[in-house]
């Protein structure tokens, strides 16, 4: 858990200031280790006190008192902690809670040694706290390993920025580089001001959200979308904090501050996913506060009663003294130490499992809700469809295939409309080929003309074709239809649409199997795309022609809809989609690569903008619930087992504490397998 701390010695004086807010985590580390091996150090001290003072108790016959002392050195050692802890809620008015219950237990037990012809129970009292302590020890363990996965998620946490000095800027040009190479200051990434120009070197990370004024590279975005492909950017692209920078030197003028950046929404969004208690959570503690006086006063009545009846009734049947031993084990054993330590433990291997995956979950409430989702609305452009035109169909006339392409990359080579883009990735050649094109004319609402060589080349809508007097014909495709017309005759047109994801079609088809029995489409788009859509992707409903209201309307009336107990979600890439990912129990930002309003709004937010995490995030958060139901009916199954024989007076301390020890470790590691998320 230490290796972060190298950065430590580097520092130079003006970062002392940053390491102590940003590397807060690191310090947490440290600590987090430093405690767990104290807490083991004084569990295996305090065991081989415990042995000793057994082995003195066997060989020499001691008063009860002086037995006690012996005891009450490892008990203290071990124990001191848990009785603070019972103490302070005591005084803070929160009383009932396991750490109360431990030391009722064993105080209780340390008392049954003073009962007239009692065994002395010294052993036991000091055993139980011994054991609880491992219970917590393998707790912090756990815990530890899960924060752990999530500062693999920090470690996009960039720690220093070089900034260009200023003096630098106003050298001439051919000296300019020579300058910056010498006046970088570097400093932490909190202290650059937006619009300061940074020098990102290779294998540097991006410490804040800026555009490339300079150079060309790759960025590797695994930490941020678990996508492994790098992304190629250069001059004018948006480069987004926590990517590592792999080939080129850029020089980036950043766009936001460092607490606006990417990075640091991300890492407080996965930093504070624990505040929202699930329901399943918040049941512990409901359970606790209602658990514990119910046991101590369940105790008490086991200690009091029995003997109370055979005072009246004349006969010795209970002693008092093996009543209040009943009643001390039946709180040794009750302690549900368990459930208190597995289900929060479970929910957070989970987020930190998922996190793994580029799936963000805001809170363990959402697992649950993503567990039983029943509908999942999508907006179409950018979430089921990439939200970039391409060339889908050509159909020619007079010529062939390539010279219709060939010809209207020519004229549309200068445009900057999508359509214009669609036709020259079409034809990546055009720019090469020798032709001479002249005379480019825009029309408004119709197309561009150009002569390309002698001929004179429409590319536009029917009404272009019309004013020239071509005959157009109408195409049976789905999408924008660019026809081209050559020196007035009818040449054929050019089919252009949005693209399908790759991946869109076998999501849908998984989330069918899970049992997500609605599947809906809202569209700003045009009717015959979304239908063409709906039915390549075998959606049960979609509508179009939407204006961002209509969407909350849609998705209200959906809400309405769903069966009790079900939840619905939507799924967006964010921009206007925000005021509906805020409405839907679950809100699922795709691609978060950028648009922060979704990430703000946002549940559950999808890293990279692939379709198929979705139902990812539902198989982890179903098993993540199950596994958690498990802990808490395996720990309350093997309580009352125990309970009973305690009653009937065949259960031993020991047995009390081995139960609930050995609950506890086995829940533990049950609530482990919440991280690993590969075999899902």
């Amino acid at each position: 858990m230490s290796h972060h701390h190298h950065h430590e010695h580097e520092c130079c004086s003006h970062e002392h200031e940053h390491h102590h807010e940003h590397h807060h985590h690191e310090h947490h580390h440290e600590h987090h280790h430093h405690s767990l091996k104290r807490q083991l150090v004084l569990i295996i001290v305090a065991a081989l006190l415990l042995g000793i003072a057994a082995i003195i108790e066997h060989r020499y016959s001691l008063p009860v008192w002086q037995l006690l002392l012996i005891y009450l050195v490892p008990y203290l050692l071990v124990g001191v902690g848990t009785l603070k802890e019972a103490v302070e809620g005591l005084f803070h008015g929160e009383p009932f809670n396991e750490h109360l219950l431990m030391s009722v237990a064993t105080i209780g037990a340390l008392c049954i040694g003073f009962l007239p012809g009692a065994e002395s129970q010294f052993p036991e009292a000091v055993f139980v706290m011994l054991f609880f302590q491992v219970g917590e020890l393998f707790e912090g363990y756990a815990e530890g390993k899960s924060r752990d996965s999530i500062a693999h998620l920090m470690d996009i946490r960039p720690d220093v920025a070089h900034v260009e000095a200023v003096s630098s800027r106003p050298l001439a040009v051919g000296q300019e580089k020579k300058a910056n190479s010498q006046e970088l200051i570097t400093v932490s990434p909190s202290e650059v001001a937006v619009g300061s120009v940074i020098v990102i070197q290779p294998g540097e990370k991006v410490p804040i959200d800026g555009v490339i004024i300079e150079g060309t590279t790759s960025l590797n975005t695994v930490a941020l979308t678990g996508e492994s492909l790098p992304r190629e950017v250069t001059v004018g692209d948006e480069v987004i904090s926590g990517c590592v920078n792999q080939q080129g030197v850029v020089r980036v003028r950043t766009t936001k501050s460092f607490g606006e950046s990417t990075v640091s929404k991300i890492i407080d969004l996965v930093e504070h996913a624990g505040e929202h208690k699930s329901k399943s959570e918040t049941f512990i503690t409901r359970f606790a506060r209602v658990y514990t006086p119910v046991v101590v006063i369940a105790a008490l009545l086991i200690a009091i009663v029995p003997p109370l009846i055979c005072a009246v009734a004349n006969s010795s049947f209970f002693t008092f003294h093996s009543s209040l031993y009943k009643a001390l084990m039946f709180l040794v054993v009750s302690c549900p130490c368990a459930l208190v330590i597995s289900v929060p433990l479970t929910f957070f291997g989970g987020i930190g499992g998922a996190s793994r995956q580029g799936i963000l979950i805001k809170g363990s409430n959402f697992m649950d809700a993503l567990a039983r989702l029943h509908t999942v609305v999508f907006d179409k452009t950018g979430t089921l469809t990439h939200g970039q035109f391409a060339v889908t169909a050509v159909h020619p006339d007079t010529c062939d295939e390539h010279q219709l392409l060939h010809l209207a990359a020519h004229v549309e080579h200068f445009t900057t409309h999508p359509i214009g883009a669609a036709l020259r990735n079409a034809f990546p050649d055009e720019a090469t080929d020798g032709c001479e094109v002249s005379d480019v004319e825009e029309v408004a609402g119709q197309g561009i003309r150009a002569r390309v060589g002698q001929h004179m080349v429409c590319v536009g809508n029917t009404k272009m074709m019309d004013a020239v007097g071509a005959a157009w014909r109408d195409c049976h495709h789905v999408g924008t239809i660019i026809h081209v017309a050559i020196d007035g005759v009818y040449a054929g047109h050019i089919v252009i649409s949005d693209q399908v994801k790759a991946d869109s079609a076998s999501a849908i088809a998984s989330l069918k199997a899970l049992g997500v029995s609605r599947t809906v489409m809202l569209t700003g788009d045009r009717q015959s795309v979304a239908e063409e859509v709906a039915a390549q992707l075998q959606l049960t409903e979609h509508h179009a022609e939407l204006l961002p209201g209509d969407k909350v309307e849609h998705v209200e009336r959906l809400l309405s809809d769903r069966p009790v107990g079900t939840t619905l979600a939507f799924v967006g890439d964010g921009i206007n989609d925000a005021p509906v990912l805020a409405r839907a129990d679950v809100g699922i930002a795709m691609g978060a690569l950028g648009s922060d309003a979704a990430i703000e709004a946002a549940d559950v937010v999808l890293m990279d903008d692939r379709l198929s995490r979705l139902p990812l995030a539902i198989r982890i958060a179903r098993r993540t619930l199950s596994i958690a139901r498990q802990n808490v009916w395996f720990a309350i199954g093997v309580k009352v087992a125990v309970l009973l024989l305690a009653a009937f007076g065949l259960a031993t301390m020991w047995l009390a504490v081995f139960a609930d020890v050995g609950v506890t470790v086995l829940a533990v590691f049950n609530a482990m397998r919440a991280l690993r998320t590969r075999a899902i």
